[in-house]
C-alpha cells in the first residue's frame, strides 16, 4: 500500500514538473499535428475523422410540419464549435497577457515596448510583402496574413529546450514580441477578415461592454457578473460579422486588475482568522477539524480576492490553454488529407489561384526573421531602442528565425482567408513545413552561434 501511495505520489510530481516545464505545450502541439495528419489520411480513420468535424450540433427546434424554424447556434458544427466557440478561451487568455504586459509588463512603459513593438510590426510587415509577391491579383491574395503571426508555445518552448545558450534578455524581447504580434494579429483579423457586418448585433454588444466598463469602474469584483455578459457578447460577436473569437479579447480588457481587498485589509483579516483557528481546542493530530477546514476555507476566500481577478483567470486558464484548447484546435485544423505527392509541392504556382504555399513558407522562412531583424536594427540605430543586454546582432536573428513559427494563428487567420477548401488546406500544408523550416533553421544557427562563442 505504502508502495502504491508513494508511486502515485512521485507521478503526480513528474506530472506537475511536465506541465510547469516551458516546452511542454509545443511538445504536445507536435503530436496533435502528427495525430492530425494521420486521422487525416490513414483509409480506416480519414472518413470518421472528417465526418466528426462536420456534426452538426446546433440546438433545432422543429415545426409541427417537420420543418426547421428556429436553430441555434446557427451552423455550429463540430470544426465551428472549436474554432469559434473553444477558441474563444485561447483568445481570452491571449488578451488577458497582452493587458498584463501593457499595465505592468515588457510593454508598460514606451522605452521598454518600443523594440519588441517594432520588431513586431516588422515582422508582420515583411512576410505580408513576401506573400504578396507570390500572390498580388490572384485567387490566393487574401491569404497575405496567414504567415504574418508568431506562435508564442512553439517559440518559447525552444528556446527554453535550448537552455543558456541564449541571452535571458533575448528570451525576454521574443516572448514580448511575440505577445505585440498577437495583439497585431487580432487587430488583422478584425479589420480584414471578418464577414458582412450586422450593426445592430455589433451595436448591442457595445451596449453590454460599456456597461460592463462601468461596472468594473465602480468597483465590482465578483466574477459571475463579468460571466454572463460574456455569454451575450460572444452570441452578439457570433451573428455580427465579426468573427466570434474576438469577444474573448474585447472581455480580456474588461476584467478588472484591481484585487477585492488591499494589503491592509487582507493583513488584518488573516491575522483575525488566524487567531480564531488556533483558539480551536482540538485532540493530538485531528488537524485539520471541521472548525480548522471552516477557517481555512476563510482564509483561501480571503487570499484569491486579494490577488486582481485578471491575474487569477489568466493563471487558472493558462493549464487548460495550453494543454486542451489548442491541442483540441490542432487535432481538428492541421488534419490536412494528401490526395497525391503534388499536393506537398509548395512551389506550385497557377496564374489564376497564385501559390499559397510558396507564399506562406517563404513569409514564414524569410519574411518574418528580415523584418524583425530590420525593424529591431533601425530601432536600435536610431536611437529609438536599446539593445537587449549580452546580445548580439547575430543572435538577435537566430532567434528572430524562432517568429517564424507561426502555428496556431496562422492555422486560424488560413481558415479565415479562403473558402476553397483546397487553397485552405494548401495553406495549412505550407505553414506546417514553414513553421518546421523555420524553428530547424533558428535552432541550428543559435547552436552554431553558442559553439563558436565556446570555443575560444
Amino acid at each position: 500500500m505504502y508502495r502504491w501511495v508513494r508511486s502515485r505520489h512521485q507521478m503526480g510530481l513528474r506530472g506537475r514538473s511536465f506541465i510547469e516545464a516551458p516546452w511542454a505545450g509545443g511538445a504536445v502541439l507536435l503530436v496533435c499535428v502528427i495525430a492530425a495528419m494521420l486521422l487525416a489520411n490513414l483509409p480506416w480513420t480519414s472518413a470518421y475523422y472528417h465526418q466528426l468535424l462536420e456534426t452538426d450540433l446546433s440546438l433545432l427546434v422543429h415545426s409541427p410540419s417537420g420543418s426547421i424554424d428556429w436553430a441555434f447556434p446557427r451552423g455550429m458544427t463540430v470544426e465551428k464549435f472549436i474554432n469559434d466557440l473553444l477558441m474563444v478561451i485561447f483568445f481570452f487568455a491571449v488578451g488577458l497577457e497582452i493587458k498584463r504586459e501593457i499595465v505592468c509588463g515588457q510593454l508598460s512603459s514606451v522605452r521598454r515596448a518600443i523594440l519588441p513593438v517594432l520588431a513586431a510590426a516588422g515582422g508582420m510587415l515583411a512576410p505580408a510583402l513576401v506573400y504578396l509577391v507570390f500572390n498580388q491579383g490572384t485567387l490566393a491574395a487574401n491569404g497575405w496574413g496567414i504567415p504574418t503571426a508568431t506562435d508564442i508555445a512553439f517559440a518559447i518552448g525552444i528556446l527554453s529546450m535550448l537552455g543558456d545558450r541564449v541571452p535571458a534578455s533575448l528570451k525576454i524581447f521574443l516572448t514580448a514580441l511575440a505577445i505585440a504580434d498577437d495583439l497585431g494579429a487580432i487587430l488583422v483579423i478584425a479589420l480584414f477578415y471578418g464577414g458582412q457586418i450586422q450593426m445592430v448585433c455589433l451595436l448591442a454588444a457595445l451596449v453590454i461592454m460599456l456597461a460592463v466598463y462601468f461596472m468594473n469602474q465602480m468597483g465590482e469584483k465578483r466574477m459571475f457578473f463579468y460571466l454572463v455578459p460574456a455569454i451575450a457578447i460572444w452570441t452578439l460577436f457570433y451573428y455580427s460579422g465579426v468573427h466570434s473569437t474576438l469577444s474573448g479579447v474585447a472581455m480580456a480588457m474588461l476584467i478588472p486588475m484591481k484585487p477585492r481587498y488591499s494589503k491592509e485589509y487582507f493583513t488584518h483579516k488573516m491575522r483575525r482568522l488566524k487567531a480564531a483557528m488556533l483558539a480551536v481546542g482540538d485532540a493530538e493530530g485531528d488537524f485539520p477539524n471541521e472548525d480548522h477546514r471552516f477557517y481555512l476555507r476563510q482564509m483561501r476566500a480571503l487570499a484569491s480576492d486579494s490577488v486582481g481577478m485578471s491575474y487569477r483567470l489568466e493563471n487558472a486558464l493558462s493549464p487548460y490553454v495550453t494543454f486542451l484548447v489548442m491541442p483540441i484546435f490542432a487535432l481538428a485544423n492541421a488534419g490536412v488529407e494528401i490526395t497525391s505527392v503534388e499536393y506537398l509541392n509548395i512551389f506550385h504556382i497557377s496564374p489564376e489561384a497564385g501559390s499559397v504555399g510558396m507564399g506562406v513558407f517563404f513569409g514564414l522562412l524569410i519574411g518574418k526573421p528580415l523584418g524583425i531583424f530590420l525593424a529591431s536594427w533601425c530601432a536600435v540605430k536610431s536611437g529609438l531602442a536599446e539593445m537587449p543586454q549580452q546580445a548580439t546582432w547575430r543572435m538577435l536573428l537566430a532567434v528572430a528565425c524562432l517568429g517564424g513559427i507561426g502555428f496556431t494563428m496562422s492555422l486560424f487567420v488560413d481558415s479565415l482567408a479562403f473558402t476553397d477548401a483546397d487553397l485552405i488546406d494548401r495553406g495549412k500544408i505550407a505553414i506546417l513545413m514553414g513553421s518546421m523550416a523555420a524553428a530547424v533553421v533558428g535552432s541550428v544557427f543559435i547552436l552554431f552561434l553558442s559553439k563558436k562563442t565556446q570555443r575560444p
